[in-house]
């Protein structure tokens, strides 16, 4: 990264630290990794968002930021503005105005369909998206071949926490950047 780099090892430590986690949430046998602390610590908050931020400056060209319904539109609306760059949601089935393109897709429990605004992708756009967590990496990979089938172009992926354990990465097509690997 172009910054001090003891500097962001000292950030990403603190935001480590902060999360919060939560066993048997939603269901037992999960433990869940809770992102809110860090919301609630404007420091905190703002080092999350820094480390994020020179990462993105790194990747070269992009057009616009999209993030995933519904604690990625924590973090990239601000990315996309920080960066004068479009912000693009991408949302469950429904919650769009408008023609969309969607994707279905499953997941361990079931199929789900994520869509984006028709025509807000233009062909040969360099996105990044930005999401919370990745776990399976159903809804990240999802993403990915929804953009590729508008003519996008994902850069990067990047996400607050990686779930080493659970590979979901095998299930993403394109570069991920994870702030945290836990």
């Amino acid at each position: 990264m172009s910054c001090d780099d003891d500097r962001v090892g000292e950030k990403i430590e603190k935001i480590k630290s902060t999360l919060a986690t939560f066993a048997d949430f939603p269901k037992k046998g999960i433990l869940f990794y809770d992102i809110m602390p860090i919301l609630i610590d404007p420091i905190v908050f703002q080092s999350t968002l820094d480390v994020l931020s020179i990462k993105l400056s790194t990747l070269g060209d992009v057009d616009a930021i999209l993030a995933l319904e519904s604690r990625g539109f924590l973090f990239g609306p601000t990315l996309a503005l920080q960066h004068k760059l479009p912000f693009l949601p991408i949302r469950k089935k429904g919650k769009l105005p408008g023609p969309t393109k969607s994707i279905s897709y499953s997941l361990e429990y079931g199929q789900d369909v994520i869509e984006i605004q028709d025509g807000t992708i233009k062909s040969g756009s360099k996105v990044v998206i930005v999401d919370d967590l990745l776990a399976t990496g159903g809804t990240l990979g999802a993403a990915v071949k929804l953009i590729k089938d508008c003519g996008g172009q994902v850069v990067s992926c990047m996400v607050i926490i990686e779930l080493k354990d659970l590979n979901g990465s095998i299930n993403v097509q394109s570069p991920i950047y994870s702030l945290l690997k836990l």
